[in-house]
């Protein structure tokens, strides 16, 4: 199973550094400047209570090093998605699921959600529909991300809380390619339950996010 994680900041720092310490994917990651220099270094090193571990990544600055991907994990902020667009094609195969890890009403949330508004593009998150057309929603999985964690230096990741990843179609099956990712990440120390209404757990996370952040 080959796996991207796109934008290796403290989110997608702890989970790129997880899988790659399991060992069990062919784990890469996308980033830039000095995080990029120190991953390649000394790999990526996380901090989880009192202990360290160096988990060695491969790590590019343009996605064209790493090629087509089974899975791409987009772990940069939501506004920073469209801007990254060119960046983010040459790792998208025609089998190539995306997992979203972005806070707030995703792009995609009205595909396959049944109802009046099935199919909906949403303008405020997606201006002209421009992720919707370049990624297409047919590859999503969603995410609803629980943890905690911080950049303390370039290449160094720590842990504050949580293990918990939410993953869900935005259909509703638990299909085999969810089932397998979330397979992976719990052999990596994470829990990563496949939800059957994403969506409402994205609710759940927003409103928390808005009561206490």
């Amino acid at each position: 199973m080959r796996v991207t994680v796109f934008g290796a900041g403290a989110i997608g720092g702890y989970l790129a550094a997880k899988l790659a310490a399991a060992g069990t994917v062919d784990l890469s990651v996308v980033a830039r400047g000095a995080h990029l220099e120190a991953i390649k270094a000394d790999g990526l090193r996380l901090i989880e209570g009192e202990s360290e571990i160096a988990a060695p990544v491969r790590a590019a600055a343009r996605a064209e090093e790493l090629g087509v991907q089974d899975y791409v994990v987009l772990a940069l902020k939501a506004h920073s998605l469209a801007p990254a667009l060119d960046q983010i094609a040459p790792l998208l195969g025609p089998e190539t699921a995306v997992v979203t890890m972005q806070n707030g009403v995703p792009w995609w949330y009205f595909y396959k959600a049944g109802g009046a508004l099935e199919g909906t593009r949403i303008q405020a998150v997606d201006p002209g529909g421009t992720i919707w057309q370049r990624i297409g929603p047919q590859r999503v999985i969603g995410s609803v991300v629980y943890p905690a964690a911080e950049v303390d230096a370039p290449g160094l990741i720590r842990h504050v809380e949580g293990t918990r990843f939410s993953l869900g179609e935005p259909s509703g099956e638990k299909s085999e390619r969810v089932t397998a990712l979330a397979r992976e990440m719990v052999k990596a120390g994470l829990q990563a339950p496949v939800r059957e209404d994403i969506r409402s757990e994205i609710w759940i996370k927003l409103w928390g996010n808005l009561s206490f952040n």
